[in-house]
């Protein structure tokens, strides 16, 4: 069984808790931070879960503090289960210099290159070490899980969720990174951590994986802000002809006036979190 974490703070909130942790990550070689919301239905049965991919140079405090959503989780009796964006501190030279790479950066994937594969496998830690942690030590009922995110949290629970359908039931994103391959910044990213063999970064691109036969089988909510300053490298067009092609339902909503602040995860969080527990009910 897991080791219990650290608790670092614990607040009321809405008749449930929202709790801020940290533990020691085998998957990450390190300290680890993340932050649970914990329902007040929780007191009386497992709930489901759901699992909040933050974007870059977050942490795990910005969409708990920021995002509004323990109201209505509160509502729906699910848990929130908010990781950090990566390891930190591991003493990698530079680690956080780039705002685009280390710390803050992890693109989610499992690095395969020095200096960053001993610390970096944030694939590995958000699939596998994580939810073990959650199924040990939280109320969590862990065979009803969804995931989503945003922006390059987004890009990390669309592959998440595309990789392995077994495990979630729901699936959303707010403003993601739909195909990374195609992002300057991350290409230099996956080179960096994968190396420069292409063919390796087709299970870090939501597009890439749509084309080569994996589906999820549910409908994937995604919002995507008209305003976003970053819209041109987001590129949900292309998330749509994918999902077009390859038969996979998706429910992409246009939000005008929109950017890419957590206003706008905050204007319709709501109705992702209403998304998800239609599919874990």
């Amino acid at each position: 069984m897991s080791a219990p974490p650290e608790t670092l703070a614990a607040h009321r909130c809405f008749g449930g808790t929202q709790g801020f942790y940290r533990h020691r990550s085998s998957a990450c070689d390190g300290p680890m931070n993340f932050a649970v919301f914990v329902p007040a239905q929780a007191e009386r049965v497992r709930v489901p879960v759901l699992y909040w991919l933050s974007g870059l140079s977050c942490t795990e405090q910005n969409f708990t503090l920021k995002a509004g959503a323990q109201r209505v989780a509160a509502e729906l009796g699910l848990m929130l289960v908010v990781p950090d964006t990566s390891p930190r501190n591991t003493g990698i030279p530079n680690e956080a210099a780039d705002e685009h790479l280390g710390a803050g950066a992890s693109l989610y994937v499992d690095a395969t290159r020095e200096p960053w594969l001993r610390h970096f496998r944030m694939y590995s830690y958000i699939v596998e070490e994580l939810p073990a942690l959650i199924a040990a030590q939280f109320p969590a009922d862990v065979k009803r899980a969804g995931i989503f995110g945003h922006s390059m949290g987004g890009h990390g629970a669309l592959t998440i969720a595309l990789r392995n359908p077994q495990r979630y039931r729901s699936a959303s994103a707010f403003a993601p990174i739909c195909a990374p391959t195609q992002v300057e910044w991350c290409v230099r990213a996956l080179s960096e951590y994968l190396g420069e063999d292409r063919t390796r970064w087709t299970s870090c691109d939501a597009c890439e994986l749509l084309a080569s036969a994996h589906y999820f089988p549910g409908e994937i909510l995604v919002d995507q802000g008209t305003a976003d300053q970053h819209l041109t490298n987001l590129h949900p067009e292309l998330l749509e002809a994918a999902c077009a092609r390859a038969g996979q339902a998706l429910n992409l909503r246009m939000q005008a006036g929109y950017d890419h602040s957590y206003f706008f995860v905050a204007s319709f969080i709501a109705d992702h979190l209403r998304h998800h527990a239609r599919a874990l009910a």
